[in-house]
């Protein structure tokens, strides 16, 4: 007899049809995992190259990222976020650090916006200032005059030296006498010590550059000033010196390890499940030949190293072509977040070996485990038995995947109800355990269900004429050919549907939240900061009756088990000015008692942190320095708005602006003309509503992507696997045609057996989408979720016209 491994090579050359399907789900598969771990890997390596600090081979900043701990003992872990805004040292280490014995120097360096007051107010870009020794690292140099003194700014645009010119910055607006000029135009450079007194944040440092002596490495440096300083700063060389200048690295790292990790989890186990049934099917299909080497005499271990054999023939390839789409998908994503200013521009998508061996290595495992699986019972069963079982489908409940199935069903259940009775992020984060467990039930239970779905949905289609009649029969007969459909439907139905309707149940929150909320008259906006007299100014202008400043940002606090960022806005004003601008729905307290070391908080997140009127909320500010302020009002409108709301005096000193508002609400009848001067974009509630939005369309296209990654994979998967059992089922239609059924009655069988089977997925998956919406939305918004009917129509479409065309064109084929 052919050994094993000859029998595989024979079954794919001959028969290489009954190996396309399991090719192309794990093709599918490595193509999922190896996207998503280059992506995990990118996060974790990403660097930049230094381009400030390239001729500072070392250099100190504070920690970056604010640091919490979970659990205790062994169970002890450390987690880290990154900060909102840049953490400062005290500009004194400088002097520390030069005393390392290989510093030639050491710089106190801060960079910090500023505007030539004549040219904001006609809308030109602000400028960035430093200190003037910082030069001694970037290579600056004078086009003409001399270095500044204090009370004295060299300039890289239009003014000539001598000139006097009116310079905002972030502790107020002051003159200045142009002592020089360079080539360096939206820059500005005053004496260090005037540098660091104009920044807002009077003797704290951005970083300190330390240069170093003739012949002492970068490394020996690192390691002298390292000593020197201690634990007041972290000491960079090479690429990390980047990440001190690049703010927006540590958030790229953060998402992109994230989205490959958390996302790529979940993406994994869709493809794996669903590359895992492609091959139970592959195998079962061909339990008849299985039998017959049976009868002939194959031992159970010769049938078992077979399904082996065939695995390692086709896995490793399918996983390693799969790789090559893997890769591009990486890119395209990568380059769509880069585009959309996620992602720094310096920042390159890291390729290597490692998530292409993962990706095929999971191909490969995946296929072994399943074939591993679906061959216990062919090679264990006995020759005749074999034959017998071969010819009819098994309707014995398996004794391993019920029970699990069971269990899994009955956790998706309890974990609803926890779901439903915890709110906020608790809820959401225990409804996303609710769509994990449901799919995995219906992985698990997919002939039981698929049973139950043929005798229910039979009922009508007996009633439909004979192909109807027929359609019913047969899927009721063979329930795991028509569980193996079921299942990768419902993942597409339901992970795309959990994705794409949280994002529209939040935007229609976020709207009327906005609607209701910002009743101010005019909105003036500045993003990189309004002048520091804006709110002045506004105020002295004809028509304004009343006028707020808001500092938006973000604070971190510890909500739901881990340290979160939430949306802040620190308010210039009494709380009853700000009321006239802006209803943020207040439930309980007042903001007439909002001031100094107080705050109010949205009603969702002082649910998350069990926090009330009167109570301290320990919070870090977006330099991560800590506070505690005191609850004085709770309120409604926080998703849209702010979820929390300080005092412009205890948030700004902590930002980079600081005494800069990033808003103004005006209330009055003032015209957008008699604005203009106030130097930033003035629009109305509507338009400032719309400008908002822009603010969510990275996660909405995040959120789409995702769907269309998972729904796309789910729905190829299920299209194959319709493929599959159509073709598998040539001798049946064949049989069917000789006893005289028309070819129209055998294709209108297979159409209705295709109706049943995306319905019933249909119908599953968006009640698993359903139990996981529910308590996400109201934890997350307090209201339902909300799906918009010709988007919902749309994806229910799409599913029937897939499973229509996976059927109708195989099955026209295998008639012929």
């Amino acid at each position: 007899m052919t050994r094993p491994n000859g029998l595989a090579r024979a079954a794919i050359r001959f028969k290489p049809s009954a190996f396309v399907g399991t090719f192309i789900a794990l093709f599918m598969a490595a193509m999922i995992v190896s996207a998503c771990g280059i992506l995990l890997e990118t996060g974790v390596r990403a660097s930049v190259p230094a381009e400030r600090y390239a001729a500072a081979p070392v250099v100190a900043a504070a920690d970056q990222q604010a640091h919490y701990t979970t659990g205790s003992g062994e169970d002890r872990d450390t987690e880290s976020v990154a900060l909102p805004d840049k953490a400062r040292l005290d500009a004194a280490l400088a002097a520390r650090a030069a005393t390392a014995p290989g510093a030639a120097a050491a710089i106190a360096d801060v960079s910090f916006p500023v505007s030539d007051v004549r040219d904001v107010r006609t809308g030109n870009t602000p400028a960035t200032a430093h200190g003037w020794d910082s030069t001694a690292f970037t290579g600056t140099k004078l086009t003409a005059g001399t270095p500044p003194r204090t009370g004295e700014v060299v300039t890289g645009d239009r003014a000539r030296v001598g000139d006097r010119i009116t310079v905002d910055t972030p502790s107020g607006t002051r003159q200045f006498t142009v002592s020089g000029t360079t080539d360096a135009p939206g820059t500005m450079w005053f004496a260090n010590t005037q540098a660091l007194a104009l920044s807002g944040h009077p003797g704290k440092a951005d970083a300190i550059a330390v240069l170093a002596k003739p012949g002492v490495t970068a490394a020996a440096l690192a390691d002298q000033v390292e000593q020197r300083l201690g634990d007041a700063a972290e000491v960079h060389t090479g690429d990390g010196r980047g990440a001190v200048e690049t703010r927006g690295l540590a958030f790229a790292k953060e998402m992109l390890t994230g989205l490959g990790g958390s996302f790529g989890g979940m993406a994994t186990m869709v493809a794996v499940f669903t590359a895992a049934g492609t091959v139970t099917l592959s195998v079962g299909q061909r339990r008849r030949e299985y039998a017959l080497l049976r009868a002939i005499g194959a031992t159970p271990r010769q049938i078992r190293r077979t399904i082996a054999t065939e695995t390692l023939l086709v896995a490793p390839l399918a996983g390693a072509l799969g790789c090559l789409p893997g890769v591009a998908l990486a890119t395209w994503w990568f380059g769509q977040l880069r585009d959309k200013g996620a992602i720094p521009g310096a920042v390159d998508l890291s390729v290597s070996w490692i998530p292409l061996l993962a990706a095929v290595g999971a191909a490969v495992l995946t296929s072994l485990f399943a074939g591993y699986m679906a061959a216990r019972r062919p090679s264990r069963t006995k020759p005749g038995e074999a034959l017998r079982d071969a010819s009819v489908e098994r309707l014995r409940i398996g004794w391993i995947r019920t029970p699990l199935g069971l269990a899994a069903l009955g956790g998706g259940i309890a974990l609803s109800g926890v779901a439903a009775s915890e709110k906020g992020e608790d809820a959401a984060n225990a409804a996303l355990g609710v769509v994990m467990l449901f799919m995995l039930a219906v992985a698990l239970l997919g002939p039981l269900i698929a049973r139950a779905c043929a005798s229910l949905f039979g009922l009508p289609l007996r009633a439909a004429g004979a192909p109807a009649s027929l359609a019913a029969a047969n899927s009721r007969t063979n329930a795991r050919r028509l569980a193996s459909a079921i299942t990768p439907i419902v993942l597409a139905m339901a992970f795309s549907s959990v994705l794409v309707f949280l994002h529209t149940s939040e935007d229609r929150v976020i709207e009327k939240q906005q609607r209701a909320g910002l009743i101010a008259d005019r909105v003036v906006t500045g993003p990189s900061g309004l002048t520091s007299d804006a709110l002045t100014r506004a105020k002295a202008t004809p028509g304004v009756d009343t006028a707020v400043a808001l500092t938006r940002t973000s604070v971190l606090a510890r909500a739901g088990g881990s340290l979160q960022s939430f949306s802040t806005q620190g308010v210039t004003g009494t709380g009853a000015d700000l009321a006239r601008v802006m209803d943020l729905g207040v439930r309980k307290g007042s903001l007439d008692a909002l001031e100094p070391g107080t705050v109010a908080l949205d009603k969702t997140l002082a649910n998350d942190v069990n926090k009330h009127v009167g109570d301290r909320f320990p919070l870090l500010l977006p330099d991560g320095t800590k506070a505690s302020p005191r609850v004085v009002a709770t309120y409604d409108r926080g998703l849209s708005l702010s979820q929390v709301t300080l005092p412009q005096g205890d948030l700004a000193p902590h930002t980079t602006t600081v005494g800069q508002p990033t808003e103004l609400l005006l209330k009055g009848k003032a015209t957008v003309a008699t604005l203009t001067g106030l130097g930033g974009t003035v629009t109305d509630a509507a338009g400032y509503a719309t400008a908002k939005s822009v603010d969510r369309d990275l996660n909405a296209w995040a959120n789409t992507t995702m769907a269309a990654v998972l729904g796309g994979f789910a729905a190829v998967a299920a299209a194959n696997t319709l493929v599959m059992t159509v073709l598998d089922r040539r001798r049946e239609l064949g049989t069917l045609r000789l006893i005289g059924t028309t070819r129209r009655q055998v294709r209108g069988m297979v159409r209705w057996e295709a109706l049943l089977v995306t319905s019933a997925g249909l119908i599953l998956g968006t009640a698993i989408a359903l139990a996981t919406l529910i308590p996400m939305t109201n934890g997350l918004t307090g209201e339902n979720p909300y799906i918009p009917p010709y988007l919902y129509a749309s994806f229910a479409a799409g599913i029937l016209g897939l499973g229509l065309a996976s059927t109708a064109l195989p099955a026209r084929a295998a008639l012929r």
